[in-house]
């Protein structure tokens, strides 16, 4: 078969496309004949030779942890109809057209989502859902989200207004200010402005917010975030820390500027923020599962649109990664093989 392999850390001219052998599904476990494989940002920065302590990865492999396709074999003790479902799954190395995971990892795919669409959905998917759970989004929070034209933001926009939350989204430049803006985000605020801040307070101090209607009056509520979801992190997501209310909830959950924001953990005890981070978004295979089956019902149900920026064939992998770190596309890149 045909993969996308990592020769050695470093650009995305690393990535090759390379024959190897077939995988044969063991006991307890599914094949499954890929059609869509997801990307994500860290895969990039992994690929770079970063975060070895979180990824203790060695040249050469084959990156990706995501798949949309078909099941066509199984593994002993594995029950024979699975054969033939669609499905997603996290998967070690899906920049292949075969891969296996085990019979408990595969999320059926239900009728009317595509596999491309379903792709799209298994890591930004899972993530912003468990995201929302955990922070406890709800009706009339204030949330603020760095990041917004991403491939996760643009979801967490739509699950967070479903909550019934009112959202403002942080994105940098007009193109992408005018995707989360139709999105349904309440408001927009442009990064690239050196008064985004104040631009962001003010928005999150707007009639209707949560402790307007809680003291009854139309007046313009203290300007806070009751969320703050920073999938930036660095300097943005630090100076979008002071934004977030006493009491609140700051999720430093991304790390495409290099590094998570580095939070004061004493200052944010002071004022009562509870503090997230990438650790609190990784679930087990019980949790993924029902995530995934919540945000595919949800797509099914079109309530859910996750933004394809751009597709790229498996032998592309390479030009796959450097439109990533580009930084000019919106939504995900998706690998079709």
């Amino acid at each position: 078969m045909r993969a996308a392999q990592v020769k050695a850390f470093g650009g995305p001219e690393v990535l090759a496309t390379v024959e190897l052998p077939d995988p044969v599904p063991g006991p307890g476990e599914v094949l499954i004949e890929v059609a869509h494989a997801d990307t994500i940002f860290v895969e990039t920065q992994v690929r770079a030779g970063r975060f070895r302590a979180y990824f203790p990865i060695e040249p050469p492999y084959v990156p990706g942890g995501g798949v949309a396709g078909t099941v066509t074999a199984v593994g002993e003790g594995v029950d024979a109809a699975w054969v033939g479902r669609r499905v997603t799954s996290f998967v070690t190395g899906s920049y292949a057209e075969r891969v296996t995971a085990p019979v408990t990892a595969p999320t059926p795919v239900p009728d009317g989502v595509d596999l491309r669409t379903a792709a799209a959905l298994v890591h930004d998917g899972v993530t912003a859902a468990g995201l929302l759970e955990h922070t406890a989004v709800g009706p009339g929070d204030r949330v603020l989200i760095l990041g917004a034209s991403g491939g996760m933001g643009t979801l967490l926009i739509q699950l967070a207004r479903a909550r019934g939350a009112r959202v403002v989204a942080a994105a940098r430049g007009a193109r992408k200010s005018a995707l989360v803006r139709e999105l349904g985000a309440d408001a927009v605020v442009d990064v690239s402005e050196p008064d985004w801040v104040e631009r962001a307070r003010q928005a999150l101090g707007r009639p209707g917010s949560t402790r307007a209607a809680e003291a009854g009056t139309e007046a313009v509520a203290e300007a806070a975030a009751d969320v703050v979801l920073d999938g930036v992190g660095g300097e943005l997501g630090l100076a979008a820390f002071p934004l977030t209310a006493d009491g609140g909830r700051f999720s430093a959950h991304g790390a495409p500027s290099g590094g998570f924001a580095a939070v004061d953990a004493t200052e944010a005890e002071r004022r009562g923020v509870t503090l997230f981070g990438i650790g609190d978004v990784q679930f087990g295979e019980a949790e993924v599962r029902r995530l995934t089956a919540h945000v595919l019902a949800e797509a099914a149900a079109g309530r859910l649109r996750p933004v394809i920026g751009a597709r790229f064939p498996l032998t592309e992998a390479a030009a796959a990664h450097a439109a990533i770190e580009g930084r000019e596309l919106v939504g995900k890149v998706v690998l079709d093989v």
